[in-house]
């Protein structure tokens, strides 16, 4: 069973996180879960899901959305005591998704202020797969430069950026192709969208 931390930023497009936890729960693995305080606070503006601040209530609320507690650990963002911070029990692969330029920005420059930064520099120096799903448009210079020097240093990049060949129908189908690109790169299997030269 594959071990997945997933971090929830603040950016716009916290429905690809929520997305992602769902899919890689329906694929049997298990997540662990961060969810930065401006992450919660996007979440509930853009899907209307108002999960509390404190910590054991947010909890609670997550694991009654998911209905997953035994494959589903939710850890705080400030708790840098979590397994997730240490390299000797870190997690076979992470998803910071959707991923904002400020967490971007700190993992390029190798800072840990929280949790999701310092498992993310575990992930790379570890050498696990890191994924980050920047959703950020236009990028400024800074944005670019973070982004290669994350890529050098052993990340994926995997901007939301949704195809149009398999012609979707509806916001859904453009959601389940960003979260059907991150799952084939952390090579679970999945039925989100058509393939390209699959039969319809």
């Amino acid at each position: 069973m594959k071990n997945i931390v997933v971090a929830i930023t603040g950016a716009s497009g916290t429905i690809y996180g929520l997305r992602l936890v769902e899919e890689l729960l329906r694929s049997k693995c298990r997540v662990g879960l961060i969810l930065s305080n401006a992450g919660r606070e996007v979440l509930n503006y853009e899907t209307g899901l108002n999960w509390p601040m404190p910590f054991e209530q947010l909890k609670a609320a997550v694991n009654d959305h998911f209905a997953a507690s035994e494959q589903l650990a939710i850890y705080a963002e400030n708790d840098l005591f979590s397994p997730l911070a240490s390299g000797s029990s870190c997690a076979a692969a992470m998803v910071v998704i959707p991923c904002s330029m400020g967490t971007l920005g700190r993992i390029a420059g190798g800072l840990s202020n929280n949790l999701i930064e310092r498992a993310a520099d575990v992930a790379l120096k570890e050498r696990r797969e890191l994924l980050l799903v920047p959703r950020e448009t236009p990028f400024n210079h800074i944005h670019l430069e973070n982004l290669l020097r994350l890529s050098r240093a052993g990340a994926q990049i995997i901007p939301a950026m949704p195809g149009f060949y398999h012609r979707p129908q509806n916001i859904d189908d453009l959601v389940n192709f960003v979260v059907g690109k991150v799952l084939d790169a952390l090579g679970v299997e999945h039925q989100l969208f058509l393939r390209w030269g699959a039969a319809k």
